[in-house]
């Protein structure tokens, strides 16, 4: 009987342990279970030139969006995306060029070789939203 008495406590500190331990858990107001839409989120950003001549993205990350719906970059020209996680944690990827950023990972300079839509998804999960966390490339 002693046993199962420490091995039921046991049990309860272990589940309370894990519940507390998660500081990447965050929770939505009342009323709002997914993020309104900001006006950002509807605009494009066109690639600005870096110092070193070549275009330059930034992509920024909050729950379950990314700042802007697409991107425009020119094909032949050197460009660096970098991932700027805001809020949570988030990964960006681009499979057509090979492209996986994460928070190890949230550089990536190429030169785009061909033109065309590229779909841009998070590749981390990061909760209920993450299936819909997608933008697009713009390569013209």
């Amino acid at each position: 009987m002693k046993k199962i008495t420490i091995l039921m406590m046991g049990l309860v500190v272990l589940i309370a342990i894990t519940a507390c331990g998660n500081k990447d858990s965050k929770t939505t107001p009342e009323g709002s279970a997914t993020p309104a839409a900001s006006t950002q989120a509807t605009s494009a950003a066109t690639a600005s030139p870096a110092a070193t001549g070549g275009q330059q993205v930034v992509l920024k990350a909050t729950n379950f969006q990314f700042d802007k719906t697409e991107y425009r970059i020119k094909k032949g020209e050197s460009v660096t995306i970098t991932l700027d996680n805001s809020q949570g944690i988030h990964g960006a990827s681009i499979k057509e060029f090979n492209i996986n950023l994460n928070n190890g990972n949230k550089t990536a300079t190429f030169t785009p070789d061909k033109t065309g839509s590229f779909p841009i998804t998070c590749s981390i999960m990061c909760g209920s939203g993450h299936s819909s966390m997608k933008t697009t490339l713009i390569v013209e």
